[in-house]
């Protein structure tokens, strides 16, 4: 595909494909990131063209490649503490309101696993300097639509380059083991992480109630109706008084009626009306 232009009908195709089974919306002109991304897809299954990928992945027994292309499309950046704020805002606003008390938490779309595996983090040095303001317990729930992201999060291991995006030194040595070049999350700081697969699209019934949802930096890929459901829903997935934590260009306003704003020096966070007072909220 790298040497055959995309017609404009066959690129309409694939964007209708995508937002229909991921709920992203590729915007226009993206054709060369389609391009670069699919072309290794095409050349190892013998698909001569984007319109016939469209045509088998929408075909019957197309699991297996369907999955390869969403993977392939879903943008899998992340590092360890990304942007620091909210883990700032984790440890010194939120942690402290769940003082021996159990702690739910969600991390919708975590990729290989540094966002849950950096709130575990946050959450144990929490625990050393507060033992007793620390909750009773802790239980994460990570969530991406990506089975290889899932796997790779599990393994809890990784190689050099990924190691070195946002931890410290001391980070490394607490945290890991350094075994043949790749390092692995200690077992102790991987039990209260928890993997499951799930598109933001589907139900989040089965996932219960929590105290705390991180669901960063993916709404803007989403349609507006989209994201509207997806906030609508996670409002509902929240118990009162509950965080959600969104990604610092994100936001519920224009989008959803159902949380109040908080704004602190650590960053901004969206609490649910069902807990908390309507006359606070500053949308």
């Amino acid at each position: 595909m790298a040497n055959t232009a995309i017609s404009s009908e066959a690129y309409n195709r694939f964007q209708h494909f995508l937002e229909q089974a991921a709920g992203i919306v590729l915007g226009g002109n993206k054709q060369y990131l389609v391009d670069s991304r699919l072309s290794h897809i095409l050349a190892d299954e013998g698909i001569a063209s984007l319109d016939q990928l469209v045509d088998k992945v929408q075909g019957a027994g197309a699991s297996r490649l369907r999955e390869r292309v969403i993977d392939a499309m879903t943008t899998n950046e992340t590092l360890w503490f990304r942007d620091n704020k909210p883990y700032q805002l984790l440890e010194q606003v939120i942690l402290p309101e769940f003082a021996k008390r159990p702690l739910r938490i969600w991390s919708a779309a975590c990729s290989s696993g540094q966002e849950p595996y950096s709130i575990n983090f946050t959450i144990e040095e929490f625990r050393e300097r507060n033992p007793a303001a620390a909750p009773m317990r802790t239980e994460i729930v990570a969530t991406d639509l990506s089975s290889s992201m899932l796997e790779s999060a599990r393994a809890a291991e990784y190689d050099a380059m990924s190691i070195a995006r946002g931890l410290t030194e001391q980070h490394k040595q607490k945290f890991f083991i350094h075994r043949d070049q790749h390092w692995i999350v200690k077992p102790e700081y991987r039990r209260p992480v928890s993997f499951r697969k799930l598109n933001l699209q589907d139900s989040y019934s089965s996932l219960g109630k929590f105290d705390i949802i991180f669901c960063r930096n993916v709404l803007i890929y989403f349609s507006t109706e989209l994201k509207r459901d997806i906030l609508d829903r996670m409002a509902d997935a929240l118990r009162p008084g509950g965080y959600l934590i969104l990604g610092s260009s994100e936001s519920v306003n224009g989008y959803s009626d159902r949380y109040r704003t908080e704004r602190h020096p650590q960053g901004v966070v969206f609490r649910p009306l069902n807990g908390a007072d309507e006359s606070d909220s500053d949308m």
